[in-house]
């Protein structure tokens, strides 16, 4: 009796990798979005949620909603970057058909295409995280008003200033990547041109006797 085929590991590691990343955005998001209902409830409402949230139900039903959100969130940052990223493959690739061969030519080498992966799995967190970081910032100092908390005004400033350069970070990790990216795709699949030789002074001719 013969076995069904099995997924290449490669496959398998890949898919597994895009879970985690997901799931890693998706944490990020609805963290912020807990922490920003929990500023709105107002302290009275908190401690009267606060059972009701700490159920295995409610844990497992968050980590389902975190990785749907995850999703929304990987294709909401990709569209809002995506006039960025199309000036930045420009720089490398001229015409979109460019590009599609460069990518073709890629898969066909493994180890290259591994590499990619790699930094295509840096550059979706970085991208979802650049929401995350905005959206955490914007419920922690929410947050940090509504409750009662001393020293308010250098918590508010600590606040958003850390939000604000943890957000910058992930944008800045991002382009660089991206253009990393591009820049390494276009040095890998273009042809190397020739190297011209200098001319040499043409050899003397032999003298007669």
């Amino acid at each position: 009796m013969t076995r069904p085929p099995q997924p290449e590991p490669s496959a398998v590691v890949a898919a597994t990798a895009m879970f985690v990343e997901v799931l890693v955005v998706g944490i990020g998001f609805l963290t912020g979005l807990g922490i920003l209902a929990t500023a709105i409830a107002g302290p009275d409402n908190t401690r009267r949620l606060a059972p009701v949230a700490a159920t295995p139900l409610a844990a497992g039903a968050a980590l389902a909603f975190a990785y749907a959100l995850g999703i929304l969130i990987d294709r909401a940052a990709d569209t809002a970057l995506a006039p960025a990223r199309r000036r930045l493959r420009m720089q490398s690739f001229p015409t979109s058909s460019a590009y599609a061969q460069a990518q073709l030519k890629l898969a066909e080498i493994p180890a290259w295409a591994a590499r990619a992966d790699y930094a295509r799995s840096r550059l979706r967190v970085c991208r979802g995280w650049i929401l995350d970081s905005a959206l955490l910032t914007l419920a922690t100092d929410l947050a940090l008003w509504r409750y009662p908390v001393e020293h308010r005004p250098l918590l508010l400033a600590t606040a958003t200033a850390l939000g604000v350069l943890t957000t910058a970070g992930f944008y800045l990790s991002w382009h660089t990547i991206t253009a990393t990216g591009y820049c390494k795709l276009a040095a890998q699949t273009t042809p190397a041109t020739a190297q011209t030789v200098p001319s040499q002074p043409p050899a003397p001719a032999p003298q007669t006797p």
